[in-house]
């Protein structure tokens, strides 16, 4: 169990340092030509780490219809608005913002799927929302207005938390490892060529070329977004989605982090503050709290 937290807590960090690396990369290449790219490359090292594992095989069609389903949400916008967004905004808000990911998620399974909710997860998204407001309606100026960036990071949250619901809908019927490398390869077609529409050309992806610039692709996609996305589904298997769920929490402080450290970007008290209140109501909000709770009862009770 140690070997599988451990495990979840280097993905957490390359995650969180992630978001600087998109920042990065969104700078030097146009943000949809970069994504498709990037993952690409992600799909293919997933097929064949699947392929090596002894878990791949071709979708059946109507398999190939939920994957379509699933990517356009999951893959194709999610990604999308990302790198359009990070492009238009800091890299600190951009991390906070994400970091909102489980909460929204918890929110469109309970108005999609009409699940119960209690008042203590109310309380957490009620504080998730304030910590988001505060990261992007205040500064070290002072208020300020929203940028496009932030809203646009915001609607990639969204749509990730949608496709998430559409997956526990349509319930796959393959390995999940196996899923997430079709659905990134068939995205990343997809992004590429709606990419060709508004900006026609592959010139900028000759900026990879730098070795800086093409560490800094390589870490993003093979590292954060390859083996991130495989580990992560494999600790959910292991230790129960509540408990990864709680390490989420540790994504957002290692993209602060990383914008202070990578970006030079300033860290104000207002983003100390947003990002309180919005790990504060995601661990509350995905019922971290009350599984906490209902094991210690449990074990008290056993004593």
């Amino acid at each position: 169990m140690v070997r599988i937290y451990i495990l979840l807590l280097l993905v957490m960090v390359m995650w969180g340092f992630n978001v600087s690396a998109l920042k990065v990369l969104v700078d030097a290449i146009d943000p949809m030509l970069l994504t498709s790219f990037r993952i690409m490359t992600a799909g293919i090292i997933v097929l064949i780490v699947c392929y090596f594992m002894g878990i791949f095989r071709l979708p059946f069609k109507h398999e190939w219809l939920v994957i379509f389903y699933i990517s356009i949400f999951n893959v194709i916008l999610h990604h999308s608005l990302v790198a359009i967004g990070l492009e238009r905004t800091s890299g600190i808000n951009g991390g906070l913002i994400l970091g909102m990911m489980p909460l929204v998620t918890v929110m469109m399974a309970l108005i999609i799927l009409r699940e119960r909710i209690s008042w203590i997860r109310i309380s957490g998204f009620i504080l998730g929302f304030i910590g988001v407001v505060v990261t992007t309606l205040t500064g070290a100026d002072g208020l300020a207005s929203v940028s496009l960036g932030d809203f646009i990071v915001f609607l990639a949250v969204v749509v990730q938390g949608f496709s998430f619901v559409l997956i526990s809908k349509l319930k796959p019927t393959f390995d999940p490892r196996l899923a997430t490398g079709y659905m990134l390869v068939l995205g990343a077609v997809f992004i590429f060529l709606f990419g060709q529409i508004f900006n026609p050309g592959i010139q900028e992806v000759t900026s990879l070329f730098d070795w800086k610039l093409g560490s800094v692709f390589l870490f993003s996609a093979v590292l954060a977004s390859a083996f991130g996305h495989m580990t992560y589904n494999y600790a959910i298997k292991k230790v129960g989605p509540a408990e990864s769920a709680i390490f989420i929490n540790l994504n957002t402080l290692f993209a602060i982090i990383g914008a202070s450290v990578f970006l030079n970007e300033i860290i104000t008290k207002y983003h100390v503050v947003g990002f309180i209140l919005i790990l504060s109501g995601v661990f509350i909000g995905t019922g971290a709290v009350e599984y906490v709770l209902l094991r210690r009862g449990k074990e008290h009770i056993g004593r």
